[in-house]
């Protein structure tokens, strides 16, 4: 790992599937990276929401598992060899005069950087909680606002809470009787939504309701008012339905699924343009209005502005290279091709082709 004073040429804000692939681009562009995530894990929204959900819009794959897109994105961008800090959030920064910015973290820690790319996904964001003081104390020790690993919910009593896609998504994953390939199963899984219309696609919400008549999953109206605990472990929730009765649901495990919170954090006070909480950039280099500073993916916002992660990775390439200027003033930027270059097949560790 570098030294904290030591200057990198491009310092990346966010460890997600832009942020990895703006790590790879920037080593490409031969500039040293650094990778600060505020999350105690590489792989931003796609780890902590879906790791293991299926991705279909990725050019390349028709298919492929969140994580292990994760997991491909990490490999390519270690390539480079970046500095990573996990669990970091940059709380100000300033610029020097020699041309650097130096960032301060919440620590207390000061890295030094030539540009940055802020690739922050939709700022710091943090889940809805259900609203039950009582039960955060079983927070991942029984409740829990993600699903990481699908296969520590094997074999358990599941009850999901909401009304959208993850909810549904995740109903129908773990319940028994649902034909789709998936062996990490739960005993029983029941859904409890506070009322009986869904934000969810129509298909998801039918199947779930097919599933129920086979007796294969439960639905139940109401909200989530209490908790029963046993040997201090979760064992039960209250449910209170509309006609005020109130009814008790052995579980094992307890899935929310009330959405995101997204908030710009203090990115809101680095004195960027922001517009409806993101960053204004232009389209030709993803600069902001703060030289030396670049903003991708889901964090920015131009006219005609898409969220994919396909989009991401086009506005990653064109920030590399309008960081090149600020790291080598005096260079000459040309483009490289991985396919004949024999410099980029050096740091790649690849043999070069041989035309004849």
């Amino acid at each position: 790992m570098a030294d904290a004073d030591q200057i990198v040429d491009i310092t990346v804000i966010g460890g997600g599937p832009t942020g990895l692939a703006a790590a790879y681009y920037g080593g490409h562009r031969d500039a040293t990276v650094r990778i600060v995530e505020s999350l105690e894990q590489l792989g931003g929204q796609v780890s902590a929401v879906y790791p293991e959900k299926h991705i279909f819009d990725v050019a390349g794959f028709p298919k492929i598992n969140g994580q292990a897109l994760i997991d491909q994105l990490t490999d390519q961008a270690m390539q480079y060899a970046p500095d990573v800090r996990l669990g970091t959030v940059i709380e100000t920064i300033e610029h020097r005069d020699d041309e650097t910015i130096a960032l301060h973290t919440a620590d207390g820690e000061t890295l030094l950087t030539r540009t940055m790319i802020v690739t922050a996904g939709h700022g710091a964001f943090e889940p809805r909680k259900l609203g039950v003081d009582t039960l955060e104390a079983f927070a991942g020790n029984g409740l829990h606002y993600y699903v990481r690993e699908k296969a520590a919910f094997t074999g358990k009593r599941v009850a999901l809470v909401g009304g959208g896609d993850s909810a549904l998504d995740w109903a129908l994953n773990f319940t028994p009787g649902n034909e789709d390939g998936n062996q990490n199963k739960a005993e029983s899984v029941i859904l409890v939504h506070r009322r009986d219309g869904f934000r969810a696609a129509p298909a998801s919400v039918a199947r779930m309701h097919e599933l129920c008549e086979q007796m294969e999953m439960q639905f139940i109206v109401g909200q989530v008012t209490g908790h029963e605990e046993k040997d201090g472990k979760l064992a039960a929730v209250k449910v209170t339905g509309g006609d005020g009765v109130t009814r008790t649901v052995p579980l094992d495990v307890l899935l929310v699924f009330f959405g995101l919170s997204p908030k710009l954090g203090p990115i809101a006070d680095w004195g960027l343009d922001i517009e409806r909480k993101q960053l204004k950039v232009d389209t030709e280099k993803f600069s902001t209005n703060v030289p030396g500073i670049f903003a991708v993916g889901d964090i920015n916002t131009y006219p005609g502005k898409k969220k994919l992660i396909l989009s991401g990775f086009h506005e990653c390439a064109l920030a590399a290279f309008g960081a090149a200027p600020f790291i080598f003033p005096d260079k000459k930027i040309h483009l490289q091709f991985t396919t004949t270059s024999p410099k980029l097949h050096k740091v790649l560790g690849v043999e070069s082709p041989v035309f004849d």
